[in-house]
């Protein structure tokens, strides 16, 4: 994870420019739609953060050789990458998906750090909604992250993220989450249908050791981002009343 993570940060510097600017007109269409709604400050800082966590997939997948194209934006629906050859194998596809909540992750820690410094709630606000953009992306169902990272530790553990999404439906329904619901109810009746063959078996062949490396880092991600979500969630709650009173 660490060695990872590494590589992500030192990879960046060697972007090349005409990939950032293939991706410039969506961002700023989201930056300009979510400012309606949020303020413009908010608005930078979001987008900027799902770039961030986009560029993780993006740089994870040039170092395994996989062709990618640049980061699309639609607002209110999010972004991505394409991956214009499958990954050959499920360790591939969970290296892949691994790199953009641990690249996400550190992009809000560094919104959060500065926030607490500055006192900018403003800011400390977009640090939660990177948080939680990271730990919801780390639900254990395709295709969200966490179902590529699951993968390949054992295909059952997306039976787990059933009712989590589930309760997220109940709890604060979207036409996103349903969008999710749709396409990974899809994901999983493949899976199911194609369980036995030679192929799938084949494609989530990896040792116990990298299975064991994986779950370690899946679960310290997801618990730390529960715990900062918890966090910053109370700190924005006790500012909030701050300013009422």
């Amino acid at each position: 994870m660490i060695k990872l993570l590494l590589w992500l940060l030192a990879s960046l510097k060697f972007i090349k420019l005409g990939k950032l600017l293939t991706t410039g007109g969506s961002m700023l269409v989201s930056v300009v739609v979510y400012a309606f709604v949020w303020g413009w400050r908010y608005a930078a800082g979001f987008v900027a953060l799902m770039f961030v966590h986009e560029m993780g997939h993006y740089l994870a997948a040039r170092q395994r050789g996989l062709p990618v194209g640049a980061p699309t934006f639609i607002p209110f629906v999010g972004a991505w990458i394409e991956l214009k050859q499958m990954p050959h194998n499920a360790e591939t596809e969970a290296y892949v998906g691994m790199a953009g909540p641990l690249l996400g992750t550190v992009g809000a820690l560094a919104c959060y750090v500065v926030a607490r410094e500055q006192q900018a709630d403003w800011l400390l606000a977009v640090a939660y909604s990177g948080f939680f953009l990271n730990l919801f992306n780390l639900i254990p169902l395709s295709p969200l992250d966490g179902g590529r990272i699951t993968q390949v530790i054992s295909p059952w553990l997306w039976l787990a993220g059933v009712p989590v999404l589930l309760a997220m439906l109940v709890w604060r329904p979207s036409p996103l989450l349903v969008l999710v619901a749709i396409l990974a109810a899809s994901q999983l009746w493949t899976a199911w249908r194609q369980r036995n063959e030679p192929a799938t078996h084949a494609y989530r062949l990896t040792s116990m050791p990298t299975r064991v490396s994986y779950a370690a880092c899946y679960v310290a991600l997801l618990g730390f981002l529960a715990i900062m979500c918890y966090e910053v969630h109370e700190t924005l709650q006790v500012a909030a009343q701050s300013r009422v009173r």
